[in-house]
């Protein structure tokens, strides 16, 4: 019920504040569980993906903002996990792969934080690799533009224009306990997808886009097939 009410409101503040267009709404998955993972440019990102992702989403939240009187109660009321950014946070991490048991959705920015200046991609951190591996859980990948303009439009009376642009979802080559420099690899995978959704202006250290390889990663369909096909084995 609560989250019903943050969608709505959030539907409303992209109605009064954006004019978004939404590419690729198809691919969003019939249900969960999957990881959302997207570039992060303003606050209004959340408020532009709780209003067109037809599934919950539970995503993490900075502990900093625990005690906001503003923020707090609603980052509380949509299920957010609490972690604490700069460190291993294992019980964030233990909450997130709790959301992924549930069949729920887990939204991310694998970029750890807002990108500033050029709002271009900035080195991605392991987390979202290590949970996609460790849960088994198709990835999302979603590029967004045009949201960190809200704030500069709002004072003009004028609507930013925004795009959402929503890939095929994918799964990464293996899954179990993957470390080191894996982990690394497959941060990048998720990275490029993401990348491959933005213009090149937002593309920061993942402009060089690689060539695209049906061997390095599995995509949902094939993954969903072999699964049904091991249990009527």
């Amino acid at each position: 019920m609560v989250y019903r009410w943050l969608r709505a409101l959030a539907r409303l503040l992209v109605a009064l504040l954006m004019r978004v267009e939404v590419v690729g709404k198809e691919n969003f998955p019939k249900e969960g569980p999957y990881i959302l993972v997207v570039n992060h440019l303003s606050v209004f990102d959340t408020v532009v993906l709780l209003a067109v992702c037809p599934h919950t989403i539970r995503a993490f939240a900075a502990a900093k903002h625990r005690r906001n009187p503003i923020y707090a109660p609603l980052l509380a009321a949509a299920g957010s996990i609490w972690v604490r950014r700069g460190e291993m946070d294992r019980q964030a991490l233990r909450g997130a792969l709790e959301v992924l048991r549930r069949g729920e959705v887990l939204g991310l920015a694998p970029e750890g934080t807002r990108a500033r200046g050029t709002y271009a991609l900035q080195p991605g951190k392991t987390g979202a690799a290590y949970l996609a591996t460790r849960a088994d859980v198709p990835i999302l990948p979603v590029g967004l533009t045009g949201t960190e303009k809200v704030k500069e439009c709002f004072p003009r009376l004028r609507r930013a224009r925004v795009r959402v642009v929503v890939g095929k979802p994918f799964r990464l080559p293996e899954s179990g306990r993957v470390r080191g420099q894996k982990l690394r690899e497959y941060t990048d995978m998720i990275m490029y997808r993401i990348a491959a959704l933005l213009p090149p202006e937002y593309r920061g250290v993942y402009s060089q886009l690689p060539d695209p390889s049906p061997a390095s990663a599995r995509t949902e369909g094939r993954s969903s097939a072999s699964r049904a096909a091991e249990g009527r084995a």
